[in-house]
């Protein structure tokens, strides 16, 4: 299953809406949707902030579902601007709020949520796809 929608910030709650629909039919336990949900909520921000800027282009986001494990796979497409989130160093959080640099925070929180994300540039399109065992 796929969902593809104009990359605005407004659409966050149309593709959560989607992946949602399709992990009640799975029955996926409440922790595990909580942090796709936040999963989803930073990359495709990112997409909507990013990818086009200052123009609106597309992004895709592809529901599928792994058995043995069971897991879930989603991945985000867009043919914005080529950018691997993976390669941003990690925040060091052990610092103070205030001592921080900006941003990287949300990446971060999916890399450690999730149990894998990979990146991939292939045919003009970033790739980001993130996999959740449940």
């Amino acid at each position: 299953m796929e969902i593809t929608v104009p990359a605005i910030i407004e659409n966050v709650e149309k593709v959560t809406a989607f992946v949602n629909a399709e992990l009640e039919k799975i029955n996926c336990p409440a922790k595990a949707k909580a942090e796709i949900d936040i999963a989803i909520d930073e990359l495709f921000s990112n997409i909507a902030n990013y990818a086009y800027n200052p123009e609106i282009g597309k992004a895709t986001v592809k529901f599928e579902v792994q058995k043995n494990p069971m897991a879930v796979i989603i991945t985000f497409m867009d043919n914005g601007k080529p950018y691997d989130p993976l390669k941003r160093e990690d925040p060091n959080v052990t610092l103070s709020v205030t001592e921080r640099q900006i941003g990287g925070l949300g990446i971060f929180m999916v890399k450690k949520s999730m149990d894998s994300v990979e990146y991939e540039y292939k045919d003009n399109h970033n790739i980001l796809r993130i996999k959740k065992h449940i």
